[in-house]
């Protein structure tokens, strides 16, 4: 298994999951385009593209910083050339980039939904889009949405149902274009059980004690990349991280916590009927057993 000389366009890539992602390739020798906003530091948030750069060459990689807002065609049609012309084509597409607002309906200022649904919902579909006639030409192809799996029950949409729309539209994307391209290009989803240490959490907690309930971003990691090795015909499918994992071999969950003494906090949007892999716990770990 390796992605050496593969051709990767990831959005949202100047820090947290995104990058994890792009290091996880970067260490076979895979070229990585990172198409995201930050390329001026911001001390509540590190990272910027030419950072990331760095960090993927670092590891043995090549880099490809692009200044790109997914909200604006041009930028993204001009991200995507770029990509194929530096690398020669194009291999997988993961679509990371992603706004989130949890706030109720009266709560929700119409600017901050359209930025949500321009981003989440718009921004994936063309993304995808742009990519698509580059996939198209290469071998095993794959697009990655980092979104939640299908399951429409009220308790995900109560309290933030402007994020919830939003969110689940790039599943839409998942559903219907794995049944377009189907043996053409591989289309997944990729969603977290817990919540997953980024600097995002540590911002909108206000500290680090909130990530210290969480998993690492290299789970994510590790799933993206086991995905980009199944052949084309494993599409349409909207995985949970540590259970896709664990239907790949991994068994040792605990190296993912971030502070093995914490209890594990739920994310949003999983299903009540896609329990943790047998033997896995969400609950602090025992350091007796």
């Amino acid at each position: 298994m390796s992605l050496k000389g593969k051709t990767l366009f990831i959005t949202g890539a100047s820090r947290g999951i995104g990058l994890s992602i792009a290091l996880k390739a970067a260490r076979d020798g895979a070229n990585v385009a990172i198409a995201a906003k930050t390329a001026e530091p911001n001390p509540k948030l590190p990272g910027t593209i030419f950072t990331a750069a760095a960090e993927i060459e670092k590891v043995g990689g090549r880099a490809l910083p692009i200044i790109c807002d997914i909200r604006f065609e041009d930028q993204v049609a001009r991200a995507v050339a770029a990509t194929v012309e530096t690398f020669g084509g194009l291999d997988i597409c993961v679509n990371n980039a992603s706004a989130i607002s949890l706030t109720g309906t009266l709560d929700t200022e119409m600017k901050r939904f359209d930025l949500m649904n321009q981003i989440n919902a718009r921004g994936t579909f063309m993304v995808s889009k742009l990519c698509l006639p580059h996939l198209l030409k290469a071998a095993n192809p794959h697009v990655l949405m980092l979104s939640p799996p299908l399951d429409l029950q009220p308790k995900w949409f109560a309290g933030h149902t402007a994020y919830s729309m939003a969110k689940y539209n790039m599943s839409l994307c998942v559903l219907g274009m794995a049944a377009e391209f189907a043996g053409k290009v591989a289309f997944n989803a990729l969603w977290p059980r817990t919540g997953i240490a980024t600097a995002a959490i540590r911002l909108a907690a206000g500290s680090d004690d909130a990530a210290r309930s969480c998993r690492k971003p290299d789970i994510l990691a590790d799933a993206a990349y086991a995905i980009f090795h199944k052949p084309v015909t494993f599409s349409g499918q909207f995985l949970i991280d540590d259970t896709f994992l664990a239907e790949n071999g991994v068994t040792n969950f605990d190296v993912y916590r971030v502070d093995p003494s914490r209890d594990l906090f739920e994310d949003f949007f999983v299903p009540d009927s896609m329990l943790p892999p047998s033997g896995v716990s969400l609950k602090a770990v025992d350091e007796t057993r």
